[in-house]
């Protein structure tokens, strides 16, 4: 194994105040938000997608949903696939390791609405391809993905 071999980074815990994470508003004046965090905004990425108009469309999702560390929701009628990876410049403290040439989305986002406080609430959201099967009947009144799936190739004969 060469000495590049990646090994998993042990976290630090993040800054507390009596042993707990402090409320935003208890966070002392000229103390940065992110010293308090567990860089949750650097662990995942959202992109949004075409909402879904039909069956088809639903099925894509299922197939994103099959893959580990996806999900989708919904947040202000808008869809999202959400992918939970760190991003790979995030420092066992927590904290940016490329802070100075960061990209621009990054030197965009600001703490003002940041999910510091654990209180994200989504108007839909799939962790698994089953429960968009369940949408889908919902919606359409039937998961029955055969109308959009190829038929499944003949059986080979049995050679003896």
């Amino acid at each position: 194994m060469s000495s590049a071999t990646l090994q998993p980074v042990r976290l630090t815990p993040a800054k507390t105040i009596d042993g707990r994470k402090p409320d935003r508003e208890d966070i002392p004046k000229g103390d940065v938000l992110c010293s308090y965090c567990t860089a949750k905004c650097c662990r995942y990425f959202a992109l949004p997608i075409e909402t879904p108009d039909s069956v088809q469309d639903l099925d894509f999702i299922r197939w994103y949903l099959l893959h580990d560390r996806a999900s989708v929701f919904i947040e202000d009628d808008t869809w999202y696939l959400l992918v939970h990876t760190d991003c790979k410049h995030l420092q066992s403290n927590h904290l940016c390791g490329i802070y100075e040439t960061r990209p621009q989305i990054c030197r965009d986002y600001t703490t003002d609405s940041c999910e510091y406080d654990d209180d994200s609430v989504y108007d839909m959201y799939f962790e698994t391809a089953e429960q968009v099967a369940e949408y889908m009947e919902a919606r359409f009144g039937s998961s029955d993905l055969t109308k959009i799936r190829s038929k499944p190739p003949e059986l080979l004969p049995v050679l003896r």
